[in-house]
């Protein structure tokens, strides 16, 4: 199997410990006189089950990141950290230049003016150089989950 689909993998495990959750919440109670549309218990078990194999697969797709240089010579455990944080930076920065944009809601002269505290383009210029720099990471990323097996 490869490092991608272990990935995938792991998303669809996600997903359905996420469901399972939601199941469980659903059948927590029900009326006295009926039953629940299906049992906590059998879906606990179930719970536990994709939790356990959730767990011995993120442990080898970590055993994996360890191990995987990219095409820049970059660990992928610096690659994903770096990843993440580039696209923290662009949200923030997207999130900094929409809240400086200043909206005229002034009436008459006496009105106190706003002005924005930022270089709202340069802000998004920022934010665009992230994005981009974000993207070859990913590439590269992605590359090099469809190279390794795990």
């Amino acid at each position: 199997m490869k490092l991608a689909e272990a990935l995938m993998e792991r998303a669809d495990l996600q997903r359905k410990l996420a469901q399972l959750q939601g199941r469980l919440t659903q059948n927590a109670q029900y009326q006295e006189g009926e039953t629940p549309a299906e049992d906590p218990h059998e879906l606990l078990t179930e719970y536990r089950r994709i939790a356990d194999q959730l767990e011995t697969l993120i442990v080898k797709i970590n055993q994996i990141n360890q191990k995987v240089t990219l095409a820049n010579g970059v660990n992928m455990i610096e690659a994903l950290a770096k990843r993440d944080r580039l696209k923290d930076e662009q949200t923030m920065l997207l999130a900094l230049a929409n809240a400086a944009v200043v909206e005229q809601t002034r009436y008459s002269h006496s009105e106190i003016k706003l002005i924005a505290a930022v270089d709202i383009k340069s802000i998004r210029k920022q934010a665009d150089d992230a994005a981009k720099n974000y993207r070859e990471l990913d590439v590269l990323v992605q590359q090099a989950n469809w190279q390794y097996d795990l």
